[in-house]
């Protein structure tokens, strides 16, 4: 699944790392793929949840490095807008 739509929030703190992330989705058609790239323990879990609050699916949440998992690391997240 190839993502249409990129962010990078790796730098940002909650909770604007899922104001981005939902602006970004308001800007989605419905269907689209984007992949979001965030760091942080409360990124992990916040941002992943609202996403799956707010309706959309998430396909899936890695770590950008496969053997670096810790939650200072940088987790890539791809989702797919399933609700306007």
């Amino acid at each position: 699944m190839t993502a249409k739509h990129y962010l990078d929030i790796t730098q940002d703190t909650c909770p604007l790392t899922f104001v981005k992330t939902k602006l970004l989705i308001e800007e989605m058609a419905i269907g689209d793929v984007a992949e979001v790239r965030l760091r942080g323990a409360e990124p992990l879990g916040n941002v992943p949840r609202s996403v799956r609050e707010h309706g959309h699916e998430v396909i899936t949440l890695e770590p950008a490095d496969p053997t670096r998992n810790g939650p200072e690391d940088i987790h890539v997240l791809i989702l797919k807008k399933t609700a306007n």
